[in-house]
């Protein structure tokens, strides 16, 4: 397979399973749509639950905030994780730790222990941070926006799945158990695979290109950064919290339809569970290119034009996203199931383009900090969730589809934040690049000289060296003659 000067991948290669890249780029996807089939399996048999525990209106969108809001804290601390340990430990753990909480659905008897285990199980969409920080590790900064934005768009097909899944294993199951028990020997089956999937984790697949990081550390062939100062290059870059802010637009969205979706589809328009939960999949289901396609907009956008035509796309695509979600609010009033469909399917291509798009962006906040700035990032997908299904669908007086329209006009405002993100050697989206400052300058002042003597900064150095791709066709000649010397003795590993 073809390698850059950091030993990443310069392709992919979808149909292969090989070492230590497909295998890593398999294995990740999986899991991570697995966490999403274990935090919206109640949502897709809510129409079920609901009338066996008694639960109301606000219990229902409680439990749903709760879902999204356990991967909050997760998320941050998944980022740190990964950064010292790496992503295999990151995922096994996650995947082990959190079976339990899945286990104990089927023991559930009311709405305090509903909304508990909600929590908990949700803690395991942290799995994000693992995966795009994994991909990033493997993958080389021209195709990284399309591994990241594939991974996770598959992944996120997870939400997809489950409605789709559930509802059939409970009907399954309701062949020759009684209803009120079938839907709790369901949550069996994802409990299971967690156990499963998160061992072979640890087992099979591989942190880095070059090894695991516990084996790299003991040989001394990587340098464990404990330094406050990695702490320091996530939280005080403030495109970090651009960027966290409007993840919550983004994703945050496709969390809040993935939530009340079913239930949505059951109460307007009479559905059976199983028809509300096969309809409701269709949202989840589309991740399946559309994150994808998103990714590779960005990495086709930075081709020609670089981290600004990234940035323009991001912001073009998010945008409409708003406008589908606001329409999603009308339709309804023409009491049209087909009209409704329409609407969403469209919406769920804008917004987990944008999602994918997104991922484009990320990797080039900080190369020392990846992992705690896609653990930020992460984590303000979450909040943005349950902030938006706490204002519009749970304690406002709103009915779903007005719901829907105010949240797309939030949307469309917050995504306007994307015009102040500026990276000094590439340019904003109004703005071009500021003359003489390279990669190199931004990347390494993330390091303090004595830092730099211990060799902390030699990946990112590297990172440097492959990200002058972000230029684009149009700054790229003007900026070779400045690079030619360096290029060099970063190939070399040195400053």
């Amino acid at each position: 397979m073809p390698k850059d000067s950091e030993g990443k991948a310069k392709t992919i290669r979808i149909l292969s399973f090989g070492p230590p890249y497909m295998r890593a780029f398999h294995l990740n996807w999986i899991a991570f749509m697995l966490t999403f089939i274990s935090t919206f399996a109640p949502a897709a048999l809510l129409p079920v639950i609901r009338d066996s525990l008694d639960l109301t209106r606000v219990d229902v969108g409680n439990a749903g905030i709760a879902a999204v809001v356990g991967a909050v804290a997760s998320r941050v601390m998944m980022g740190n994780m990964v950064d010292m340990y790496g992503p295999r430990y990151g995922f096994g753990f996650l995947l082990l730790l959190t079976s339990p909480a899945i286990f104990c659905m089927s023991i559930v008897q009311g709405a305090a222990g509903f909304i508990v285990l909600r929590l908990f199980i949700g803690f395991s969409l942290a799995a994000f941070v693992c995966c795009q920080f994994w991909c990033t590790s493997m993958f080389n900064t021209k195709i990284v926006g399309s591994a990241n934005a594939i991974a996770a768009g598959w992944g996120n097909m997870g939400g997809g799945v489950t409605h789709f899944l559930m509802p059939l294993l409970w009907k399954g199951i309701s062949a020759s158990q009684p209803s009120f028990i079938a839907w709790r020997w369901a949550f069996f089956v994802p409990a299971a695979a967690h156990i499963i999937l998160g061992a072979s984790i640890m087992l099979f697949a591989q942190d880095l290109p070059e090894g695991n990081f516990r084996e790299l550390l003991a040989s001394k062939a990587k340098v464990k950064d404990r330094s406050p100062n990695t702490l320091k290059a996530a939280l005080l870059n403030y495109r970090s919290w651009i960027m966290c802010l409007n993840y919550g637009y983004c994703f945050g969205v496709e969390l809040v339809v993935d939530n009340v979706i079913v239930y949505y589809l059951y109460d307007q328009f009479r559905l059976t569970p199983v028809l509300a939960g096969a309809l409701g999949s269709i949202f989840g289901m589309m991740n399946i290119f559309t994150r994808a396609s998103g990714g590779m907009i960005s990495d086709l956008a930075a081709r020609h034009y670089g981290m600004r035509g990234r940035l323009w796309a991001l912001w073009i695509i998010q945008t409409l996203g708003g406008v589908f979600c606001l329409l999603l609010g009308i339709t309804p009033v023409y009491n049209s199931l087909l009209a409704t469909m329409v609407i969403l399917v469209i919406f769920s291509i804008w917004c987990q383009q944008a999602c994918g798009l997104a991922c484009g962006v990320v990797p080039f906040i900080s190369k020392r900090s990846t992992g705690l700035v896609y653990g930020l990032v992460g984590a303000g997908g979450n909040t943005g969730a349950a902030v938006t299904q706490a204002i519009f669908f749970t304690y406002l007086p709103l009915s779903p589809t007005q719901g829907f329209f105010w949240l797309g006009i939030m949307v469309i405002g917050m995504t306007a934040m994307y015009m102040g993100v500026y990276f000094p050697m590439w340019g904003g989206m109004f703005c071009k690049a500021k003359p003489g400052v390279t990669e190199e300058d931004y990347y390494m002042a993330e390091y303090t000289a004595a830092e730099v003597s211990q060799g902390l900064h030699t990946n990112s150095l590297k990172f440097a060296y492959e990200s002058k791709s972000e230029r684009g066709w149009a700054n790229a000649a003007a900026a070779k003659d400045l690079d030619a010397a360096k290029a060099v003795h970063v190939k070399a590993g040195t400053a």
